[in-house]
C-alpha cells in the first residue's frame, strides 16, 4: 500500500490551469491538494478520486484500479465521484464550501473547490474556552442554514465533525468535505458505504444498509455542539449501547449554557433516530425557540422534549427546590396554560416540561412561578413575566407523603443497574434517570420493571425488556 505522500501529485505538477502547491489532506477516497488557478491567480482546493483500496498511480501520474478484480468497484466509485460532483456543484451558500468545476484527467477525476482560509474548529476552539450558549448558536445556526441547501437536493454531507467545519477569518463557520456525501436512499435495500468518523457518526451509519436520512447528519452536529459544551466528543454510538454517556445536561455549565439548550443537544444525540430532530427546521427552529403559537411538546414528527428523551436538570443550590419528588402543586388548567403559553415565548417548546419538573418539586404557586422565571435570561424580560404571573392560581399544595406512607425500594443496586443496562439497550443513556426517578417512588423491583418499561413505545420491544428483566442475574 502506497504511502499518503507517495500517493500524491508531486509540487509543479499542471492539471488543466492549475498548478499543485501541496498536499492539504489524503483519506479513504482520495486526495485533496491546495493548488493555485493560474488563470485568475487564485488558490483553490481540489480533490482528486483515488481509492486506496482499489487505485494505484502510475509513473505518468495516471490513476489505474490496482487489479482487474478492483476494477469494478473503482470505476463505479467514478461515476458516483462525477456525479456528485455535478450535483454539489450547484449548492450556492455561503456556509458550505463552493464546488467551483470537476473535470477528468490522469484517467481520473477532480473536483475544484474554493479554498477556505482559517482554522478548522479544532484549532479555532483552543484558546476560546470556556464557550457560552450564544457563541455556540453563533457557529451552528449558519452551518445548519447551509445544511438545508445539501438535504433539499436529496444529499447528505455524513461526515460532519469538528475537523470538517472551518471558521473564517470574520468569523464565519463553513462546512467542508463532501467527499462521503451521497444522495439520500429512502429503500433501505440500497447499501451506502459505511462512513464513520467515532464521536460523531450515528449508529446507523456503521451499517451498508442502515436508513439513513438528514436525522443522520443532525446528530452529528449534535455531536459538534456536545464537544462543544463539555470539551470532549460523545461516545461512539456502538458504545452507547452498553455505556450510559453523561448527558449535556448532566455536563454543561449552568452558568454558561441553559437548560432547554442543553436538552437540546441530547435530543440531537439521542441514539434512535426516529427520536431525534428529523429535520434542519425543526432544530433550527428549537434552537432559536418557537413562538408561543408553536408552543406544543412536538416538534415535527419527532420528540422535542419528552420526558424520557431528556434527563432533568440535576439538583442545583436553588432556595425554591425541595430536593424530594414526594411533594409538589398543582394549578389549575387556565393558569398552567397561560403561564406555559408565556414562558414559551422565551423558552421555545421545552416550557411545558419546565413547568411539569417545576410543579414536582415546588412547594407553593409562587415556587413554580419563581423556577419557570429562572429560564429566562434576560432580566427584563424576566421581572415582566413575574409581574404578570404575581397572581397565579393559589391551588393548595399536594400533602407531602409521611415516612410511613412513601413507597420503600426493596432491591439493591446490583438490580437497579442490570434494570438500567437492559433499558439503556432500547431508550439510550437516559435509561439511568428513569431508573433511579422510579426507584424512588416504587415499592417492589417487579413494581419498578413494569413502571420504566413504559417508557418503551415499541410493544415488541417492552415484552422483550420485561423477559429479560425477569429472569435475572
Amino acid at each position: 500500500m502506497l504511502s499518503a505522500l507517495d500517493r500524491s501529485l508531486s509540487k509543479g505538477t499542471m492539471l488543466s490551469e492549475y498548478r499543485i502547491e501541496g498536499t492539504l489532506g489524503v483519506g479513504a477516497f482520495g486526495v485533496t491538494y491546495l493548488a493555485t488557478d493560474t488563470n485568475l491567480n487564485l488558490k483553490v482546493a481540489i480533490k482528486e478520486y483515488l481509492p486506496a483500496g482499489t487505485a494505484v498511480r502510475s509513473a505518468d501520474a495516471g490513476v489505474n484500479p490496482r487489479s482487474e478484480m478492483a476494477s469494478e468497484p473503482f470505476y463505479w466509485g467514478l461515476g458516483r465521484f462525477l456525479d456528485e460532483s455535478r450535483a454539489l456543484a450547484t449548492f450556492r451558500h455561503p456556509n458550505i464550501v463552493r464546488v467551483m468545476r470537476f473535470f477528468e484527467a490522469n484517467q481520473t477525476a477532480y473536483m475544484v473547490m474554493e479554498f477556505v482560509e482559517g482554522a478548522d474548529l479544532y484549532s479555532w476552539a483552543k484558546g476560546r474556552r470556556p464557550f457560552d450558549e450564544a457563541l455556540v448558536r453563533r457557529v451552528i445556526l449558519p452551518l445548519l442554514d447551509g445544511l438545508e441547501v445539501v438535504h433539499e437536493a436529496s444529499y447528505l454531507h455524513r461526515d460532519i465533525k469538528p475537523s470538517n467545519i472551518f471558521v473564517r477569518k470574520d468569523g464565519s463557520p463553513v462546512l467542508i468535505d463532501f467527499g462521503a456525501a451521497r444522495m439520500v436512499r429512502p429503500d433501505p435495500s440500497c447499501e451506502l458505504t459505511a462512513i464513520v468518523s467515532p464521536g460523531y457518526a450515528p449508529l446507523e451509519q456503521y451499517q451498508t444498509t442502515g436508513l439513513q436520512g438528514p436525522y443522520s447528519d443532525l446528530y452529528a452536529l449534535g455531536g459538534v455542539m456536545y464537544w462543544l459544551v463539555t470539551g470532549d466528543k460523545p461516545l461512539d454510538a456502538p458504545g452507547r449501547v452498553l455505556e450510559v454517556m453523561p448527558s449535556a445536561v448532566e455536563r454543561g455549565d449552568r452558568e454558561r449554557f441553559s437548560v432547554a439548550f442543553l436538552r437540546l443537544v441530547d435530543w440531537a444525540l439521542a441514539p434512535e433516530k426516529h427520536r431525534r430532530p428529523q429535520t434542519v427546521a425543526e432544530l433550527r427552529s428549537a434552537l432559536r425557540g418557537a413562538s408561543s403559537s408553536t408552543a406544543t411538546e412536538r416538534v415535527g414528527g419527532a420528540p422535542f422534549p419528552s420526558s424520557h428523551e431528556f434527563p432533568a436538570a440535576a439538583p442545583t443550590k436553588d432556595p425554591d427546590r425541595v430536593p424530594t419528588s414526594r411533594s409538589g402543586v398543582r394549578l389549575d388548567e387556565g393558569a398552567r396554560g397561560r403561564l406555559e403559553a408565556d414562558l414559551a415565548k422565551h423558552v421555545g417548546p421545552i416550557a411545558s416540561l419546565l413547568l411539569k419538573n417545576a410543579a414536582k418539586v415546588a412547594t407553593t404557586p409562587a415556587a413554580i412561578v419563581g423556577l419557570a422565571a429562572k429560564e429566562i435570561k434576560d432580566d427584563l424580560a424576566r421581572a415582566d413575566f413575574l409581574r404578570r404571573h404575581q397572581h397565579t392560581a393559589t391551588a393548595e399544595p399536594v400533602k407531602s407523603l409521611s415516612k410511613d406512607e412513601a413507597p420503600r425500594a426493596t432491591f439493591d443496586a446490583a438490580a437497579l443497574q442490570r434494570v438500567e443496562a437492559e433499558l439503556a439497550r432500547v431508550i439510550g443513556p437516559v435509561a439511568k434517570l428513569i431508573v433511579k426517578r422510579a426507584a424512588a417512588t416504587t415499592a417492589s423491583l417487579q413494581e419498578l420493571c413494569h413502571k420504566v418499561a413504559g417508557e418503551i413505545d415499541d410493544e415488541r420491544a417492552r415484552a422483550r425488556f420485561l423477559e429479560k428483566v425477569s429472569k435475572g442475574p
